[in-house]
């Protein structure tokens, strides 16, 4: 069920399950970057979600006079996907629809997640094709997890994240609260933020307008650079210990076209904000890099 890909920088292993990355591995400096998927805390490690991002109020929706059940983060993480093209440093997976999936969404699709090596970053694009005869609502998003520390002499304390904003717009800071999002209002301080448990004592923090994040070492050189430019929401997660007061070893940062359910929503999918719409057989195209220092 794995797929491997490679180039004279990394070597990446996927899943078919949920067309998964599972394992970056730098060949230059020997680092592997991503978490281990460890199920005492979090037994993913790079899922994709769709055809929702986080939570639904009363994990339902409603749509032309229907009601739907949906969990958190949709479906498409739990289905395997077919390999459509291979080659030493690329890979396209596909999903198709074909009606097993209108239990809980009535639309036809097909999902291209394609990953492609340059250098020492990985380019994730996706494709969403609207098989229906109307226009389809959805949302999209990648929640990679990547392992903290990096280094044995390091701790997860000495990690920062450096968050640069999108030209022009003003980010928004939201919160989650039974896992639906309050918005706070206009992000202070936001640009550098240094990794503590005490950050996710409430879920993740959640961000509109960013355009590009770094996690760096301030004791090494290396970390990870994500550039997801246009998305409009971006989550940052690990896992919270309450008992002790601790995170995982991993921290997700979480580039999303669409966004959980707000407190107040009609439930209508067509109203959900954050959503999607894609007319009928239109392709919907969006891409983010990966880079490992």
């Amino acid at each position: 069920m794995m797929v491997k890909i490679e180039n004279n920088w990394l070597k990446v292993s996927i899943s078919r399950n949920g067309a998964e990355v599972r394992e970056v591995q730098h060949k230059k400096n020997g680092l592997d970057y991503m978490w281990s998927g460890d199920s005492a805390y979090w037994g993913r490690v790079s899922p994709v979600l769709f055809p929702i991002v986080g939570s639904l109020k009363e994990n339902q929706y409603h749509l032309d006079g229907n009601t739907y059940k949906m969990s958190q983060h949709g479906f498409l993480r739990d289905n395997v996907f077919e390999v459509d093209k291979q080659e030493t440093d690329s890979v396209s997976f596909v999903i198709e629809s074909a009606g097993q999936f209108t239990d809980v969404y009535p639309y036809e699709f097909k999902v291209y997640i394609h990953y492609k090596l340059k250098e020492d970053s990985l380019i994730v694009s996706w494709e969403i094709v609207n098989e229906n005869k109307e226009e389809m609502y959805f949302s999209i998003g990648a929640h990679p997890a990547f392992k903290l520390p990096l280094l044995e002499n390091e701790k997860i304390e000495d990690y920062i994240l450096k968050l640069t904003p999108a030209s022009n717009k003003e980010v928004i800071e939201y919160e989650l609260k039974d896992s639906l999002i309050h918005e706070k209002g206009p992000a202070q301080d936001f640009h550098k933020i240094s990794l503590t448990p005490s950050l996710f004592a409430q879920d993740a923090l959640v961000y509109s307008h960013i355009d590009h994040m770094r996690l760096t070492s301030q004791k090494s050189s290396h970390g990870v650079e994500l550039t997801f430019k246009d998305f409009p929401f971006v989550g940052i997660w690990s896992k919270y210990n309450e008992t002790d007061r601790t995170m995982a070893s991993f921290v997700c940062i979480e580039p999303w076209y669409g966004i959980a359910d707000t407190h107040d929503t009609s439930g209508n999918l067509k109203e959900k904000f954050g959503v999607n719409r894609l007319e009928a057989g239109e392709t919907f195209q969006v891409e983010y890099g990966m880079k490992f220092n």
